[in-house]
């Protein structure tokens, strides 16, 4: 489908709110039109398939190549992942200080999370949320293309999820959600079978 037929989406983005300052955002992230391709659930765990272990090594490469990033729970399903990404230091600070004194999970559940400001000033994409989950569906389309001999294969579906973690109430929740979401699939809104 060329870019004139296809259909134009709205922007599910908060309008004026500045995606790399320092914050937690949970992601959800799908395969094109929901299909399993990362394994199975099994027993209500999660088996991943050869598919699913490079999503899960992609996954963890993100904090590695990305120094103002560190990540939290992350659950890989059959056919999405669910995951906590921790946007640390504005990337400017992180070359500038190093990584030093950074928020950790620990220091979330003492309340001292920080709130990602609105900015009308300009902001390099390559160090925002949307720019650590494109690399990131990058370079697993690419492993998995190059695993399946097929470099037409499609992935993920366009766009992604995100919902801003606000305080330690939602934090706990969504932590709560991720770990029992192989225990819920059947029931889950992405449940393909």
């Amino acid at each position: 489908m060329d870019n004139e037929n296809r259909p134009q989406r709205k922007n599910i983005r908060l309008k004026e709110y500045d995606y790399s300052f320092p914050g937690w955002y949970y992601v959800t992230i799908c395969t094109f039109n929901r299909i399993n391709l990362f394994g199975k659930i099994a027993d209500g765990k999660m088996v991943l398939n050869e598919d699913g272990k490079i999503v899960e090594e992609e996954w963890l490469q993100t904090k590695e190549i990305r120094k103002n990033v560190d990540l939290d729970y992350y659950i890989i399903m059959p056919n999405h992942l669910h995951g906590i990404i921790i946007i640390e230091q504005s990337f400017e600070d992180v070359i500038i200080k190093g990584r030093g004194e950074l928020n950790s999970p620990e220091k979330i559940d003492s309340g001292r999370i920080q709130y990602a400001p609105t900015n009308d000033t300009f902001i390099s994409p390559s160090h925002t949320l949307g720019a650590i989950v494109r690399g990131f569906k990058s370079s697993v389309t690419k492993k998995i293309r190059e695993l399946s001999g097929n470099s037409e294969l499609r992935i993920w579906q366009r766009n992604y999820y995100e919902h801003i973690i606000r305080n330690d109430n939602d934090l706990h929740r969504i932590r709560t959600y991720i770990q029992n979401n192989p225990l819920k699939w059947e029931l889950d809104e992405y449940y393909n079978a």
